[in-house]
Formats: C-alpha cells, structure tokens, sequence
C-alpha cells in the first residue's frame, strides 16, 4: 500500500510528537511492505 500522510507539526510539543510518530509509521511500513510518503503542511 502507498499512502501520502500530511504531517502538521503544530508548536509546543507538536514536533517532537511528530517525529516519534513518523518513526512508528515508518516501522509499521517496514513490517507490512507498505510506502508511505510525508508531506509537511503548515496549519494557520
């Protein structure tokens, strides 16, 4: 499967939750022969 994920970082605490997320998106991929593309999108 090929997926495009919009990434939206947000402030605060926001990057750092991205980051870890795209890490377990990333091991998930892996694991199930899936490709997922991310797009930063900047909300405001």
């Amino acid at each position: 499967m090929e997926k495009t994920i919009a990434l939206i970082p947000g402030d605060g605490i926001g990057p750092d939750v991205v980051d870890e997320a795209v890490k377990v998106l990333n091991a998930v991929a892996n694991k199930n022969g899936h490709t997922f593309t991310y797009k930063n999108v900047i909300a405001g």
